[in-house]
């Protein structure tokens, strides 16, 4: 990946509605040159696809909430996964270093139904416990962009 893919990147991330000729304007290339370049960064997983973001609130799922997991014994990353993955208040999942085995980023539509969701999450089988904290405010949400 050289300095021209990474300027088509944040050029997606700006707006991933961007035409491959406006993109190539930016850029310096002609818009076939762009759409190879988008090609193969799709083809190696550097581009994962395109997506519409959507916010939560709008939808009504304006509730959020980090969970620490603490799993009972020695469970694989791959099993928390397969339990989370069933419920739908999870919006991610992540494997973490200190004393939890994973942190959970639930989203609901109101305190009652993040209630709701915890208590399913503490019911899964390899959850020994749970430490949750309520988000109050989102601060800032960064979407992952290249250097130039």
């Amino acid at each position: 990946m050289d300095s021209i893919d990474q300027r088509i990147i944040s050029r997606l991330v700006a707006d991933a509605r961007s035409s491959y000729a406006e993109i190539g304007k930016k850029v310096g290339l002609s818009a076939p040159a762009v759409k190879r370049r988008v090609d193969r960064l799709l083809d190696t997983g550097v581009l994962r696809g395109f997506t519409a973001v959507v916010d939560p609130e709008a939808l009504g799922w304006g509730t959020e909430a980090f969970v620490e997991v603490h799993c009972r014994g020695n469970i694989s990353p791959a099993q928390i996964r397969a339990r989370l993955e069933p419920l739908p208040e999870v919006v991610a999942a992540y494997t973490v270093s200190g004393a939890a085995d994973a942190i959970v980023h639930l989203r609901a539509a109101d305190i009652h139904h993040l209630e709701t969701a915890l208590e399913r999450v503490r019911a899964v089988e390899i959850i020994d416990r749970t430490v949750s904290t309520v988000v109050l405010s989102r601060l800032l949400d960064r979407p992952p962009a290249p250097t130039a």
